[in-house]
């Protein structure tokens, strides 16, 4: 998992003692993509005779479509603009089209994807120590197949995935699910997810204690 960013998060949590549960966001808070995104994208089109496009660029791509992609509802179609707009200038529209089910179905396998090197022996200890366990994502079907693929499914009590739910973070819905099916009140429950909008902030508004 990655580190806390300042030791101001750790002071914010309050009341730990009181603490029985802790959910996990899943991308850039448990795995990454391995080795990158553009790499695996370039891997998936040399794979289906669009050989030599260029992982950096393509992690550019997807970064800055990422970040223009709005209100994302994680749909086929809403992935199929994100592929549309990372092979912007590399492929033309039919060909990047054709990649979408191909990229779809990879990142759903483990060798895409790498676990931060802390992520199961904190899982462990914090099981060990009788922690309840759970994750809260914004993401797709996929998630739960990918994280038994992982090995870490194994770990968690609750996975509540957004559009299972059809509820997604900041929104207070999605963590509100999650404390339910663990049957806890919200204070029992410390977040740890990677971004302070989604994360953060979603967490506390929702009456859960967080951590980036």
């Amino acid at each position: 998992m990655r580190r806390p960013s300042s030791p101001s998060h750790t002071r914010r949590v309050r009341g730990l003692d009181r603490i029985a549960a802790v959910s996990f966001d899943v991308g850039g808070t448990l795995i990454a993509p391995w080795p990158s995104v553009g790499h695996v994208y370039a891997a998936v089109a040399a794979a289906h005779g669009y050989g030599g496009l260029p992982p950096e660029t393509l992690d550019r791509q997807f970064a800055a479509a990422w970040q223009r992609r709005g209100a994302f509802d994680y749909s086929h179609a809403a992935w199929q603009w994100i592929v549309q707009e990372t092979f912007t200038g590399l492929l033309d529209r039919q060909a990047a089209a054709a990649l979408l089910e191909p990229l779809y179905r990879k990142f759903e396998q483990a060798d895409a994807w790498r676990i931060y090197d802390d992520v199961r022996p904190t899982l462990e200890a914090l099981r060990s120590r009788g922690f309840r366990l759970a994750v809260i994502s914004n993401w797709d079907e996929r998630l739960r197949p990918l994280l038994r693929n992982l090995g870490l499914a194994q770990f968690f009590d609750v996975i509540t995935v957004s559009i299972e739910v059809g509820v997604a973070k900041p929104a207070p819905g999605i963590f509100q699910r999650c404390i339910q099916a663990l049957g806890l009140p919200a204070a029992a429950v410390l977040h740890v997810g990677d971004d302070a909008t989604d994360d953060l902030h979603g967490a506390r508004q929702a009456g859960l204690q967080a951590l980036r």
